[in-house]
C-alpha cells in the first residue's frame, strides 16, 4: 500500500474519524479517548496505532500517561494533494 494510501484507510473507519474529531479539540491520553466510546481499550488501542502508521496521530510521553494529538502536517499534505488533484482536472464545479 503506497503511504498516501495511508491516511485514507485510516480514516476509512467512523470511530478513528471521531478520534481525529476529539484530538482536533486537544490532545488526550488513550483512557480519555476510551471514555468515549463504548468498546475496550485494546480496540481503542488497535485505532490509534492505525492512526499512528498512518501519521495522522502523533504519541508523546508525558510522566506515566501518553498523550495523543494530531500530526497536522500530514493532514496538510493530504488536503493539498486532494486539491492538487481536483485543480489538475479541471477543479470542483458545482451541478446546476
Amino acid at each position: 500500500m503506497s503511504l498516501l494510501n495511508m491516511p485514507f484507510k485510516a480514516l476509512s473507519d467512523p470511530t478513528r474519524r471521531k478520534i481525529i474529531q476529539m484530538l482536533k479539540e486537544r490532545d488526550m491520553t488513550a483512557g480519555e479517548i476510551a471514555d468515549h466510546f463504548d468498546m475496550t481499550k485494546p480496540s481503542i488501542s488497535h485505532h490509534l496505532n492505525i492512526l499512528k502508521q498512518a501519521d495522522l496521530v502523533i504519541d508523546e510521553r508525558k510522566g506515566q500517561n501518553i498523550y495523543y494529538s494530531l500530526n497536522t502536517t500530514v493532514f496538510q499534505e493530504v488536503i493539498n494533494w486532494f486539491f492538487n488533484i481536483a485543480d489538475a482536472k479541471g477543479g470542483f464545479k458545482d451541478e446546476e
